[in-house]
């Protein structure tokens, strides 16, 4: 039994948005995404930060999610900016159970667990003041009040803190996210987004008691990275 986590599958079966125009790393992506994902096992748990698919829909996404589904074992779930596709929670589990897609939770106002380990999260935003504007400073309080309401859900378990958006990266710092991590003593956080050139500007390490993690899939070439055994 293991728990891993991989962000930013970019997935296009049904849309035309193939990563290979990217070249690089996301040549052939879904070929080395169906390698790196072999590690995984019935048993096992995985934790997939955001950015899953590209389809616009439900209706366009059912390949996409067909290979999720095919990821042996538990699939836990977060949004990235780029999941359009998805509305709500409930239509979420509809178009599951319409296509029979099972063993897929979404962290969405809630928390799992592995083992004694509290697995909490959202999506998160990137905001500053000086730079965006009323309709992000909205969506980024959302964020924060369902983050924290994920933390506190937990209680007093150990907390794993899973999001799609860096709260820290080059010179940028999510005080207001950072100080949440600190407050509910989250042990580990894990993040995707970043991407190319992006990478050099990851925080990787402690900030305080929480250790820092980039997962996103061309980072990790195309391997989720094992969280725990």
């Amino acid at each position: 039994m293991a728990l891993y986590a991989i962000g930013d599958l970019h997935l296009s079966f049904q849309t035309n948005k193939p990563m290979d125009v990217f070249g690089g790393r996301w040549q052939g992506h879904v070929e080395k995404l169906r390698q790196g994902l072999s590690v995984i096992g019935p048993e096992d748990t995985t934790v997939l930060l955001g950015d899953l698919s590209w389809a616009m829909s439900f209706d366009t996404a059912v390949e996409d999610f067909r290979f999720i589904d095919a990821i042996p074992g538990r699939k836990i779930i977060l949004k990235g900016n780029h999941d359009y596709w998805w509305t709500t929670l409930n239509k979420f589990q509809k178009f599951c159970d319409a296509n029979g897609f099972s063993r897929m939770q979404v962290l969405n106002n809630a928390f799992f667990t592995y083992g004694d380990i509290a697995l909490c999260g959202t999506r998160g935003w990137f905001y500053e003041e000086e730079r965006h504007g009323a309709k992000d400073e909205k969506v980024f309080k959302r964020e924060l009040i369902r983050l924290e309401t994920s933390l506190k859900l937990a209680g007093d378990r150990e907390k794993y803190c899973f999001l799609h958006y860096p709260p820290k990266f080059g010179a940028y710092h999510c005080d207001e996210i950072l100080e949440l991590l600190e407050k509910y003593h989250v042990t580990r956080c894990y993040y995707g987004h970043l991407h190319g050139d992006s990478h050099k500007l990851a925080f990787e390490g402690f900030v305080g008691n929480t250790q820092f993690f980039l997962t996103a899939a061309d980072y990790l070439d195309f391997r989720p990275l094992k969280v725990l055994d």
